[in-house]
């Protein structure tokens, strides 16, 4: 059987931010997008095993990404990433 599962990540002192929704308190870091992605299936695999070992239910992630663009207001600038 197998699970999928939101993977969010964001840019995050000088590496990535990995949170998974679905699963409440599953967070990791890395420093690059791969080793982010890849941290974040560990953290999966440990926070699933945990929750078996425990006799809990695995949940599913039932949520969904949306993006949804606005035009910014008169007068702000954009700013410029270095």
């Amino acid at each position: 059987m197998s699970y999928t599962y939101r993977i969010i990540l964001e840019a995050d002192e000088g590496g990535y931010h990995a949170s998974v929704p679905a699963l409440a308190g599953c967070h990791t870091w890395g420093k690059t997008i791969v080793e982010a992605r890849a941290m974040a299936r560990d953290a999966i695999d440990v926070y699933l095993r945990s929750l078996v070992a425990d006799g809990e239910n695995i949940p599913e992630d039932t949520g969904f990404e949306m993006f949804e663009t606005v035009s910014a207001p008169k007068g702000v600038k954009r700013l410029i990433h270095t």
